[in-house]
């Protein structure tokens, strides 16, 4: 049977709102998912600045209200219901000119009864910003809604160009009550036993950013992302807080969920080392190897040792160096243990040569 594309490999999610999903996405698609909340999200109906910035809203109306999120605007009218404010919301927000950002947006804003002027095909925050800017908001009052984080470019332009802007901040975040299973993620990536790190906004990425900060391995961390796990972000915005740490982030080409854990299955295959060994075709794929297509789970000391084997192409590898490579070290002996389990992991121990007073090789050609 075909292994499944992410077989072998783990993935962590960072995501705090629709964790369960995006690692449902995951796990079908044969990987193994570990979850660490990057934040934890403020209740609409107790969030005090939502319910000021919403009065403040109905006792000022506006002219022009920008919706960035179909979540976070249907989340501020079912939040605006619940105070028994709602029927005058829409009655302003009515009267006002309403923008939203993408086609999630544009629904929200229609279930709510209300009608868009115009929505910018790119779905981007920098479009409609241009808009607004030829539309002359000089003298308007402008309601922003945010989604989780500042959007400080976005309204400080706007203020610049003579515009009176009001932030109507829905789903703030705030960093997680309880840090221990966001600090094991981080740990495992570290450790090498995180092949893939997922990331669903830009609050989360800025907090695993802090995080390691917090605990003094910042530095580590960032080297792990840049040369060790393969970064996946939503979208640009979600990458911007790592892309400016200098790591790479691969992004889909929509931003959605399920848009990034295809991107996910594809791209993570795609960098992993094939090698020609005893006549059998092998795979390395995170913490298990595919061996002629069967997958093959491999324990982290022999994995550790796979991949010194695997670094040296054929050539002998001395005992030392293989020691060096164990994640716990110890005695010489536990190199011959490693290296037992080893062949017993892949089903062929001919495919790692013993070198008698050298080391260990794998069964192929020097490169």
């Amino acid at each position: 049977m075909t292994a499944l594309e992410l077989a072998g490999f783990t993935v962590g999610v960072t995501a705090a709102r629709r964790a369960d999903e995006l690692g449902a996405l995951l796990e079908r698609k044969g990987a193994t998912v570990i979850h660490g909340a990057a934040l934890r999200i403020v209740p609409l109906p107790d969030d005090a600045e939502l319910l000021a910035a919403t009065r403040g809203l109905l006792d000022s109306p506006v002219d022009v209200v920008v919706a960035t999120t179909g979540i976070g605007f249907r989340g501020w009218i079912e939040a605006a219901d619940g105070w028994g404010l709602a029927s005058r919301l829409l009655k302003v927000l009515g009267s006002a000119i309403v923008l939203p950002r993408g086609p999630k947006a544009k629904g929200a804003v229609r279930a709510a009864g209300l009608q868009e002027a115009w929505s910018p095909s790119s779905e981007s925050n920098a479009e409609l910003l241009q808009y607004l800017l030829r539309d002359g908001v000089a003298g308007k009052r402008v309601a922003v809604q945010l989604h989780g984080e500042p959007l400080p470019d976005f309204v400080n332009t706007l203020r610049a160009a003579g515009a009176e802007v009001v932030e109507i901040p829905v789903y703030r975040w705030m960093p997680p009550a309880d840090t221990a299973p966001l600090e094991r993620l981080l740990e495992a990536v570290m450790a090498g036993q995180v092949d893939a790190l997922t990331f669903t906004s830009a609050p989360a990425a800025a907090s695993v950013l802090r995080t390691a900060t917090a605990l003094g391995r910042y530095d580590e961390l960032v080297e792990a992302l840049r040369r060790k796990v393969l970064v996946v972000g939503v979208g640009a915005i979600t990458a911007g807080p790592l892309v400016a740490a200098g790591v790479p982030v691969v992004q889909p080409a929509r931003a959605r969920i399920g848009s990034m854990a295809r991107e996910l299955a594809l791209e993570l295959p795609a960098r992993a080392t094939r090698l020609r060994i005893f006549s059998r075709d092998m795979e390395m794929r995170g913490q298990a190897v595919l061996v002629d297509g069967e997958l093959r789970p491999v324990a982290p000391a022999p994995m550790a040792v796979l991949r010194t084997l695997v670094a040296a192409r054929g050539r002998v590898v001395s005992r030392q160096d293989l020691l060096a490579a164990l994640p716990s070290g110890g005695e010489e002996h536990a190199v011959e243990t490693a290296i037992g389990r080893l062949r017993t992991a892949l089903g062929e121990p001919r495919m790692v040569c013993t070198v008698v007073k050298r080391g260990y090789r794998l069964a192929m050609e020097p490169a």
